[in-house]
């Protein structure tokens, strides 16, 4: 493992101080959206440190290793929002609420960072706006412009912004859909959103929420890609430091717990509705302003881990075969600090850029959603957990052939 491949973050991301305190160590990994061919096989994979870091002074928490974003983002991303159902229409809605209670002006340039494969922009472009998406996937982007949504395949930054307002206009809306959470150069990202804002313009954020993931035991949504899980309460000031003000926070489910961050530039003429200092509130009473807060969570992890251990594991000694659906970037955080790459058969997986390949450092084989009713498991353990009632819903001819369903989060069990 090289420098230029992983380094240690050693300062806040958010308030740039040096005070951190290790509160979380997982299992190392491989990259969650690594996944081999049948040639590469015999090919060792990289493991890379999975530890989390909490600011002393600001109660940001971290990831401790970054992993270089060119190893994550430009080699064999296979992520894409358009292939669940329950994300597309998440976006939809966001973009409605978004336009019905911002009104920007029909014509007025739409941002997305981290843009993916156009889904969200798409909603904005049909309803009549411009858009413009980055991301630094390159054939995720070069598939996008494809479709009609332009794609700048680079990673967001304040001289890229620079670049951009060089040759177009302010946004009168800057959009993120998870992948604000991913970013190193998190200050850098958000002074080139400034930049691009116009005076009346509004930032849209979404990451997942650190409340949802401590109260949950989600640990799963700690991977590599994810380098900061965010709390209201850090952010505040962060934003202020950069010439933006959140006016509102809202909880969205999507991605197992989410907030909605909605930002003006500082001045703007847009009241404050009184969320950001209720979640400030309820994150103090939760604990997350404490490093043993941390720690106990850590150690509920384990106890998860030893319950699901055990139920799978007395299925697979009573001879039931079990089989995963989904191969989302979680999976590989939960199937291996919980050493379940033995147990499970095959992985069923909706996204085509990951059929017919093997998961990353387990290397368990991944097929279509058809091959469920030709291999017919005993059990099928639902490792992209926070779409299970939706893969439930679709696969009921899976239960009423006879197989079972297991959700692993946060209290392992079989579906009755």
């Amino acid at each position: 493992m090289s420098q230029a491949e992983v380094y240690q973050k050693l300062v806040c991301r958010l308030c740039d101080r040096r005070r951190l305190e290790r509160v979380v160590t997982l299992t190392p990994t491989p990259p969650g959206n690594h996944f081999v061919t049948l040639e590469q096989l015999d090919q060792p994979q990289t493991c890379y440190p999975l530890e989390l870091d909490f600011c002393l002074d600001c109660h940001h928490v971290q990831l401790r290793h970054v992993v270089h974003p060119e190893i994550l983002y430009q080699r064999n991303y296979s992520y894409v929002s358009g292939t669940s159902p329950v994300f597309v229409a998440h976006l939809r809605d966001c973009a409605a609420s978004v336009i019905q209670r911002f009104a920007p002006a029909r014509g007025g340039l739409v941002v997305d960072i981290g843009s993916n494969d156009g889904t969200a922009l798409r909603c904005y472009q049909e309803a009549g706006y411009r858009v413009l998406g980055f991301d630094p996937a390159t054939e995720i982007a070069q598939r996008a412009t494809a479709a009609g949504i332009e794609t700048v395949c680079d990673f967001f930054s304040l001289r890229v912004a620079e670049q951009h307002l060089a040759r177009d206009s302010q946004a009168a809306l800057v959009i993120s859909h998870n992948a604000c959470a991913h970013i190193d150069d998190l200050r850098g990202v958000l002074q080139g959103v400034r930049l691009l804002l116009a005076d009346d313009g509004v930032f849209v954020m979404e990451v997942g929420y650190l409340l949802d993931i401590v109260q949950n035991t989600w640990f799963d949504t700690i991977y590599h890609e994810h380098v900061d899980f965010h709390s209201v309460a850090p952010l505040v000031p962060f934003f202020a430091s950069v010439g933006l003000e959140i006016i509102a926070v809202e909880r969205v489910s999507p991605q197992g717990g989410s907030i909605r961050v909605i930002a003006q530039p500082v001045g703007g003429s847009r009241q404050p509705d009184g969320t950001v200092a209720k979640l400030v509130s309820l994150e103090r009473e939760a604990g997350l302003d404490r490093p043993g807060t941390f720690k106990a969570f850590g150690e509920t992890v384990n106890r998860i881990g030893a319950q699901l251990g055990a139920i799978v594991r007395e299925l697979r000694a009573a001879g039931k075969t079990i089989a995963g659906y989904g191969a989302p970037t979680k999976a590989t955080t939960m199937l291996s600090h919980f050493q379940l790459g033995d147990v499970l058969d095959f992985l069923v997986e909706d996204n085509p850029l990951k059929q017919n390949l093997f998961s990353p450092g387990l290397h368990i084989p991944v097929v279509p959603a058809t091959e469920l009713y030709q291999r017919k498991p005993d059990y099928l353990l639902i490792l992209a957990w926070n779409f299970g009632e939706s893969i439930m819903q679709r696969h009921r001819a899976f239960a009423t052939q006879g197989g079972r369903f297991i959700l692993p989060m946060p209290t392992p069990h079989i579906v009755s």
